[in-house]
């Protein structure tokens, strides 16, 4: 098995393996250039996210600034729209379904760390390479899902379709399809319902 199989299986991996390390390379610099495009350059960031992110569906669209770890573990639906600073760190599997919103500084973060700092602090190889024990876990989120600025969602998190988080919340549990959720630890609220029809809001019109 090598480095790359025991990190997607969320088994304990050695990031400094070379092939993990000229990934994350390759994916740091699509970023960077990513950023350094303006939203009227169609193109070029359609170029750009063609070799970052090859399991991306018609109509994803980010702000930028963002940054991925990998990008070729991340799957994302259609519609997709990401505001500004979005950032993917795709150990293990990244999957988002259609039409979700995304607000500003979300941080999605798939790799895990000891809690022992024994296990988590930087060792040496006999060759004198710098390593550490890593693993991850994977990240779903579903279709028709919202969420607000500045949330975090942790490895092992599947929300489900029709969700909304609230802004600054941090997910560290699955939460069910059509709910309202916020909070850290982000928390379920409510069953999200008809009567949150936007129409109903006679306010607004």
């Amino acid at each position: 098995m090598t480095e790359t199989d025991k990190m997607l299986s969320g088994k304990i991996y050695d990031p400094s393996d070379p092939k993990l390390a000229k990934a994350q390379v390759a994916a740091h610099r699509l970023s960077k250039r990513y950023n350094d495009t303006f939203e009227d350059e169609v193109e070029t960031r359609d170029a750009i996210l063609a070799k970052l992110l090859p399991h991306r569906k018609a109509g994803t669209f980010f702000l930028g600034p963002i940054f991925f770890d990998y990008g070729i573990h991340t799957k994302i639906g259609r519609n997709f729209y990401a505001n500004t600073h979005f950032t993917v760190l795709d150990s293990c599997p990244v999957a988002i379904g259609d039409n979700v919103l995304v607000g500003p500084n979300t941080t999605l973060v798939t790799p895990v760390h000891p809690l022992r700092f024994q296990d988590r602090n930087v060792k040496l190889k006999a060759d004198g390479t710098q390593y550490d024990d890593e693993y991850a876990k994977p990240i779903t989120i579903g279709s028709n899902c919202w969420l607000a600025s500045n949330v975090t969602v942790i490895g092992g998190v599947t929300i489900g379709d029709g969700c909304v988080i609230g802004a600054g919340s941090v997910v560290t549990r699955d939460i069910p399809a059509n709910s309202l959720a916020v909070g850290n630890p982000c928390r379920v609220i409510r069953e999200i319902t008809k009567e949150d029809d936007i129409h109903l809001k006679k306010e607004l019109f």
